[in-house]
């Protein structure tokens, strides 16, 4: 294995990858950063098992002079979910978690939650189907206006102060936004995952990464935390050189006390690059299996009900898990359904989810292919997400179906 994740390829033509379109894709990315668009990122391209592209760009710390380098540790936001989502399913195939089971099973605190500001009674219970495909009626107070996202807002849901047993309890005294398994609102459910994980394994969330995914993958920058030595690697979002400013970000030199399943993970391409090579390969990497196949691919499934309705989508454009699109969502994961539609590249049968920070993944099964694209800054992560696809697509020229090995 390279110090990237993968083994090397002997060149991106070995793979079915053109170098030379894949330059152009590298000119297009430095091109932003000398525009001083991005302050620098890091790309990583594998194919049939094999690192085919591996780049770092532009600055780590641009304030600080310091040059971006493949082993950057990023904020990856909501790709702390597919984790999360991967250590629920671990614990379901053990039988310690079941889920179609309600919430309130794991967690009583649940038992009497309420929807809307006229605190009704649910028509059903909350799952933990539910929770993972995001059809749970909890919401994130931070994206909308509504009337019960102001009284969330009220109750600070995101302090870093808390720990996971906080914002439960916390979460179970608010109001849903919606019925549980009507619509599918982007949310805190992962956050919720987080914690039953924590009730029963009896370790902190953390711990449970650290022991059962990427210590045994091979994931070593990968936690809720980049304390020490590895604190050098962190990298920094550009000062707005208007203000001056840098977009706020979460100091994740100290040990985290709010572990977030659904958004508090910080990690490397490569590590992350690895933990997408076991799902693609059914669950198993390097001759340890974290999740049957069956599993992986019921995780990569759509899980959306007919009927569903969606809000806040807007936000993830051309990507939004909407009929619209073409893309639905399974356990951790949206996941493309149908050919067309979605105007960007791909697969049908790919899947992939974001950070609001700036960084994206994606999985496309039917290539054997996997994008990692590692960013600090928000403000652009909408561009990147579509211009990443675009340009490995583009990138992409040998048979589809052929076995690369």
């Amino acid at each position: 294995m390279s110090a990237l994740g993968l083994p090397r390829a002997e060149s991106p033509e070995q793979v079915g990858l053109s170098s030379a379109r894949l330059e152009r894709a590298a000119a297009s990315i430095r091109r932003d950063v000398e525009q001083r668009v991005i302050p620098g990122a890091v790309l990583l391209i594998a194919r049939g098992g094999r690192l085919a592209y591996a780049e770092a760009f532009g600055y780590r710390d641009r304030e600080a002079g310091a040059a971006m380098t493949p082993d950057a540790i990023f904020r990856i936001a909501s790709m702390t979910k597919p984790m999360t989502s991967v250590a629920a399913m671990m614990l379901a195939e053990e039988g310690l978690l079941e889920i179609a089971a309600p919430v309130a099973d794991y967690l009583p605190e649940f038992a009497d939650i309420t929807v809307g500001v006229e605190r009704r009674k649910p028509a059903r219970a909350m799952t933990l189907q539910d929770l993972l495909r995001h059809t749970s009626g909890l919401t994130y107070e931070d994206f909308g206006d509504s009337p019960v996202q102001m009284i969330w807002r009220d109750e600070k849901p995101g302090d870093v102060g808390q720990t996971n047993a906080d914002l439960v309890t916390k979460l179970a005294r608010l109001p849903l936004m919606f019925e549980p398994g009507s619509t599918w609102e982007y949310s805190r459910s992962t956050d919720v995952v987080g914690r039953i994980i924590e009730v029963i394994s009896g370790k902190t969330l953390g711990q449970f990464f650290a022991e059962r995914i990427t210590g045994p993958l091979g994931m070593p920058d990968t936690g809720f935390a980049a304390t020490g030595k590895r604190a050098t690697r962190v990298a920094e979002p550009q000062a707005d050189p208007a203000t001056g400013k840098r977009s706020p970000m979460r100091n994740v030199n100290e040990p985290a006390r709010f572990e977030s399943g659904g958004g508090g993970a910080v990690s490397t391409a490569a590590d992350y690059l690895r933990f997408c090579q076991m799902l693609l390969n059914g669950g198993e990497l390097d001759g340890v299996r974290l999740l049957a196949p069956k599993t992986a691919a019921l995780m990569a499934a759509d899980h959306l009900p007919p009927g569903v309705a969606y809000g806040g989508t807007a936000r993830f454009g051309a990507l939004a898990p909407t009929p619209d699109y073409g893309i639905g969502f399974g356990l951790g994961f949206a996941v493309r359904k149908e050919a067309g539609r979605c105007p960007l590249p791909g697969s049908v049968g790919d899947f992939w989810w974001h950070g609001v920070l700036g960084t994206t993944f994606w999985i496309d099964p039917a290539e054997q292919l996997i994008a990692v694209f590692m960013l600090q800054s928000p403000e652009h992560r909408m561009r990147y997400r579509n211009l990443t696809r675009q340009l490995v697509y583009a990138a992409l020229t040998g048979t589809r179906g052929r076995r690369y090995r």
